[in-house]
């Protein structure tokens, strides 16, 4: 099944940030890590998904599967899974501990962000969080079944997949100056 993955996750910002926001992403074959590449995207911005694109194509050929901390990055900078996929030619998993609250990121989209209408599409042309392995994927490019054997694969410590347990860390650490291995 999948043995080589790169997983994302944002750093941690201020709440009144407007600006870039730090994107680590881990390459790991099974559960050993084997690389760390870096990138930027825009604080509610448009640019997440060219920006992965750019990491995930000047990365090791051989990955074959792409992880997400969740479908946006940087506050509402969402993810096109589908376009990602397409560019890429690698599946993308999406992994969130719980589903997310659809009538409150609709109202905030369409409420106070700028371009709210396009990123409410977004999600939901990705599909409904389903759950798989004690969390909830969303997914391109891969079943089901092929989702729940990448958790089983990639996961050590608790529900989260080792390479976004690894970028949320390295994140953390590298903005705050420390990172703790809390719940991710």
């Amino acid at each position: 099944m999948f043995a080589h993955a790169i997983g994302f996750d944002d750093a941690p910002f201020a709440h009144g940030w407007r600006g870039d926001v730090p994107v680590i992403g881990t390459v790991y074959a099974r559960t050993t890590l084997h690389g760390v590449v870096s990138g930027r995207v825009r604080r509610d911005g448009r640019n997440s998904t060219a920006e992965l694109v750019r990491l995930v194509n000047r990365s090791p050929e051989h990955l074959q599967l792409i992880l997400l901390q969740g479908i946006a990055l940087a506050g509402f900078n969402v993810v096109d899974l589908h376009a990602l996929h397409a560019q890429t030619g690698k599946p993308v998993l999406v992994v969130a501990r719980r589903a997310p609250d659809l009538d409150r990121i609709r109202v905030a989209l369409l409420t106070r962000v700028p371009g709210g209408a396009r990123k409410w599409a977004l999600i939901g042309a990705a599909g409904p969080m389903e759950p798989c392995g004690g969390v909830f994927v969303q997914r391109a490019g891969l079943t089901l079944a092929q989702a729940q054997g990448a958790l089983e694969a990639f996961t050590v410590t608790g529900r989260i997949p080792e390479p976004l347990r690894a970028a949320h860390l390295i994140a953390r650490g590298v903005t705050q100056g420390h990172s703790r291995g809390g719940r991710v």
